[in-house]
């Protein structure tokens, strides 16, 4: 092990550190879906952690910089298939707008780097860096509408730490994955001399796995829901197809025949590849059918209506109830290039990614009302929106969740499997469960304590029959938000700060 540690100190000392530094970004991703492979993500932390000792203010931003940079290249990787095989890019400049989105989702990275070697936080690693960390998730979070994509905590969705999802949220399960990791790096090093760091990683574990059979809400077993998720399969190439609008419609109608009579039928986002006014005709047919036999109907939709003093036409991508159900919803975070063009006058139509069909959406209000099922409330999110922490939470006083997707922009790629993650800790979060429709998969129903209760295969034409029940109650994460970790956040570095300057005195006495 001596040998080991000699090995990485001597490495932190040479031009191999920032090379480094981008292979344990890149790492990171395995520890996430569809990899699994948490170990991994343990390991790269703790080796970001020895490479960052001893290192300047401007050295630990440089290393942090890479290893973000290491972390979305491969990450986001699912971007190429987006662009290329949908947006009709060239593999070159698909791979330099993978380039371009790595290097600045990297950027914010860079502060917390500064900090980090600036005040010598790395002087008490195992608290200090995570909370840089976790912090850093935070801020893409909602910065410039926000990535929240990549955070570590999902990786242990399946392992004791999801026990602190109820309490903190995805961010609390991210602290406790880093602190574990740089815990177990100190103990490594320093054996019995590091205490503080052997009860860190006890607790983390322990408390956790304490914490994460625990049921927060109420669930009603007696008050049964029987839902039928709808999965068409369109091609994503035809989705937008005037062709294939006809086509798509019938495929779904047929699939739902046999499911009418149900307590709610559910199509995936933008099932109706037409806006709502244009498909009254087909929308009066669906509600006869779902009157007739007693089912809510829910459907994605896009949906146009004027703004209130009708000088411009308003585009939502939008989520609808009927039969017995009530209500719409208009998404309010949107995917950007995918249903807006960030500086749209400037690079609109400059490659063929920057114009693709559907892609000039408007965003939904922030206050919105849930949906109305048979008498029950139903939470909607439209594909993206699921990975926003704080917005799940803000919406989720109802008795359900409900997220509709199509993931087809993804294909084969990592990006479905690591979407589904996201909803699965939203689950845990909320204590309620979720239904998920989509194109081609991931559809499933997911319990209060974010297991799988069952799944669709992906890249079929099919239904998913499950049952759902109302939850009552709120977790402490649903009733704080995000403000507890983020301060805990501010204290760990607070206490790292203290320490890292009593250290840094001993330092220069000793020295004298």
């Amino acid at each position: 092990m001596k040998r080991f540690f000699a090995l990485l100190d001597a490495l932190r000392q040479t031009p191999l550190r920032t090379p480094l530094a981008l292979i344990l970004g890149a790492l990171m991703p395995f520890g996430l879906a569809p990899y699994n492979a948490w170990p991994v993500a343990l390991l790269a932390l703790a080796l970001l952690a020895n490479l960052l000792e001893q290192s300047s203010a401007r050295r630990s931003a440089w290393l942090h910089y890479m290893f973000g940079a290491g972390l979305w290249l491969h990450g986001s990787s699912w971007l190429l298939v987006s662009m290329h095989d949908y947006g009709n890019t060239s593999w070159p400049v698909s791979l330099l707008m993978l380039a371009v989105v790595a290097l600045v989702m990297a950027l914010l990275f860079v502060p917390g780097g500064w900090l980090y070697g600036r005040l010598k936080l790395w002087r008490l690693n195992w608290l200090a860096l995570p909370a840089l960390l976790v912090l850093g998730e935070w801020l893409r979070s909602w910065l410039l509408t926000g990535f929240p994509w990549l955070m570590t905590g999902y990786g242990f969705i399946d392992t004791p730490l999801s026990g602190w999802a109820p309490l903190m949220g995805i961010y609390g399960v991210s602290l406790a994955a880093g602190i574990s990791a740089v815990a177990l790096l100190s103990i490594l090093r320093h054996g019995k001399a590091a205490p503080g760091a052997i009860i860190a990683i006890a607790l983390t574990w322990l408390v956790g796995g304490l914490l994460a059979p625990i049921s927060w809400t109420t669930i009603n077993k007696e008050a049964p829901v029987s839902v039928s998720l709808v999965q068409g399969n369109i091609p994503q190439e035809s989705k937008w197809a005037l062709e294939w609008r006809d086509k798509t419609t019938a495929i779904y109608q047929d699939l739902s025949k046999s499911e009418w009579g149900r307590d709610l039928v559910i199509w995936p986002e933008a099932a109706i590849p037409q806006f709502a006014h244009e498909a009254r005709d087909l929308l009066a047919d669906l509600d006869y059918e779902a009157i007739k036999a007693g089912s809510a109907f829910v459907t994605g939709i896009p949906y146009a209506t004027w703004n209130n003093d009708r000088t411009e036409i308003l585009f939502y991508n939008s989520i609808m109830a009927s039969g017995d159900g009530l209500g719409i919803y208009h998404k309010q975070q949107l995917v950007p290039i995918g249903e807006y063009i960030p500086f749209e006058k400037w690079i609109r139509g400059t490659i063929p990614f920057f114009d693709l069909p559907m892609s000039s959406f408007t965003w939904g209000p922030a206050e919105q009302g849930p949906l109305l099922i048979k008498g029950r409330t139903l939470a909607p999110f439209i594909c993206y929106e699921i990975a926003y922490p704080s917005l799940v939470q803000r919406l989720s006083n109802v008795d359900y969740l409900v997220t509709v997707s199509n993931d087809g922009w993804f294909g084969h790629s990592i990006g479905p499997a690591q979407h589904f993650q996201m909803v699965r800790m939203r689950a845990k979060e909320t204590g309620r469960y979720i239904v998920r429709a989509t194109n081609n998969g991931v559809t499933a129903f997911i319990d209060p304590q974010g297991h799988v209760v069952s799944q669709a295969p992906s890249f079929t034409r099919t239904v998913l029959r499950g049952e759902i029940y109302p939850a009552h109650g709120l977790t402490p994460w649903q009733r704080t938000g995000v403000w507890p970790v983020l301060l805990l956040c501010v204290l760990l570095l607070l206490v790292s700060w203290q320490r890292s300057v009593r250290l840094g005195r001993s330092s220069d006495k000793t020295g004298q």
